[in-house]
């Protein structure tokens, strides 16, 4: 069985949510990002254990969050090394907004597993763009680079888009499936 670590930082709880879909569906170890920044020691060597890794931060003024972004500057030890290289990575991300920029949070991830060697995977899932589609169907937000999750500024993490958390879900599945067969 392929080790998924999910390592994401969450300011509000949407992206802990997020977090928890994803890790569900590939059968993940959740790697909390604390708010100053850090990851405990142990992480580290869980990172460099698994098979995939996959990023989650919120989109802040079209970007990760700064703790993401301290994390991704500490990952320049393991990049020294080319400890994450040929692992299979992706990224999921969240915002207020239907569009708030996500793609630039998700690009970023992007040129992060890039820059460590990695081999990126997004959603594979078609979108949910017809007249009869609702809010709540999968991957509706239209993004093959990786999930993206909408919630109004005002909801909490438990008022968060059935659909959305489905389409975590099912990315993690499908990352746990790409890494069991790089295995092979």
């Amino acid at each position: 069985m392929a080790k998924v670590a999910v390592v994401f930082h969450s300011g509000y709880g949407h992206t802990q949510r997020m977090a928890q879909s994803v890790a569900q569906g590939a059968g993940g170890e959740l790697i909390t990002i604390d708010a100053d920044g850090n990851v405990p020691e142990s992480a580290w060597a869980s990172l460099a254990a698994a098979d995939a890794i996959i990023f989650g931060s919120p989109t802040y003024m079209g970007s990760v969050s700064w703790q993401f972004k301290k994390f991704a500057d500490a990952s320049s030890k393991p990049w020294y090394t080319q400890a994450w290289k040929d692992k299979i990575f992706g990224g999921f991300t969240a915002s207020a907004n239907v569009n708030g920029d996500k793609h630039s949070t998700l690009h970023y991830f992007m040129t992060l597993a890039m820059q460590h060697g990695g081999i990126w995977a997004g959603t594979g899932l078609n979108y949910n763009n017809t007249k009869a589609s609702q809010r709540s169907d999968v991957n509706y937000l239209a993004s093959s680079a990786g999930p993206m999750a909408q919630t109004p500024g005002d909801a909490s993490g438990d008022e968060m888009n059935a659909g959305d958390l489905e389409t975590a879900r099912l990315f993690g599945a499908r990352i746990a499936a790409l890494a069991e067969k790089k295995q092979a």
